[in-house]
């Protein structure tokens, strides 16, 4: 077998078995040429082919990391952030920043609308920016519940059901503030959902939440009609 080929595959058997955890930092490319007795062009080449396959991700200057895998969501529902991520074996984690309860027509809730906003986490990292709206005439509980302890989607899904869902989905580049908040580059790319969600014709919830393009995919599946 070949170097490059060995090295892919050593590694890749790494990660998939757990052995290496997303963001482990992978050996440098001069101790791989060391322990596999080939040439740093052979490991960098190696190494370029499992980024492209989304197991490792290169950083300027940094290294080579395992990456995180994307979490994989249906376009159709309303997901649970802290489900998808606990289903992936990533630690969750939530952390409010702010809530506010607004009486002006501006928000998209009917007033008075509970607004929170916070960060969503999956292995210690940003995984997406929130900003939500509680319609309160429709959810009275939600004045009383500790957001600080539980996202607001996850509190909704478990008291609330809901009859309607809206989705719009769009590729964005995050102000400046948001990309620092997620820990990417001024320009990346990430993807924003706003969703509404009714109960009998009435709205419930608005929601924005802007992901890291890397970490979050919107999948639909489809069957043909008869």
């Amino acid at each position: 077998m070949n170097p490059a080929r060995r090295i892919r595959e050593e590694i890749t058997a790494a990660i998939r078995s757990g052995e290496w955890r997303p963001g482990d930092r992978v050996p440098t490319e001069q101790e791989l040429a060391q322990r596999y007795g080939c040439a740093r062009a052979t490991v960098s080449k190696a190494l370029g082919e499992l980024a492209a396959a989304g197991l490792v991700e290169r950083r300027r200057k940094a290294g080579t990391f395992v990456a995180h895998p994307p979490v994989h969501s249906a376009v159709m529902a309303v997901p649970d952030l802290a489900e998808l991520i606990a289903a992936r074996g990533e630690t969750y984690d939530w952390v409010l920043n702010s809530t506010k309860v607004e009486r002006t027509r501006e928000a998209p809730c009917p007033p008075p609308a509970l607004r929170i906003e916070g960060v969503h986490f999956a292995a210690g990292e940003p995984f997406a920016l929130e900003t939500r709206f509680i319609a309160l005439g429709e959810v009275p509980g939600a004045a009383a519940a500790d957001f600080a302890v539980e996202a607001p989607g996850t509190w909704l899904l478990g008291h609330i059901p809901w009859t309607e869902a809206r989705h719009v989905i769009r590729a964005v580049t995050p102000a400046r503030g948001e990309a620092a908040r997620l820990k990417v580059a001024a320009r990346a790319a990430c993807l924003e959902l706003d969703r509404t969600t009714w109960r009998a014709g009435r709205v419930v919830t608005h929601v924005r939440q802007l992901f890291r393009g890397d970490r979050f995919d919107l999948i639909a599946e489809f069957r043909a009609g008869a």
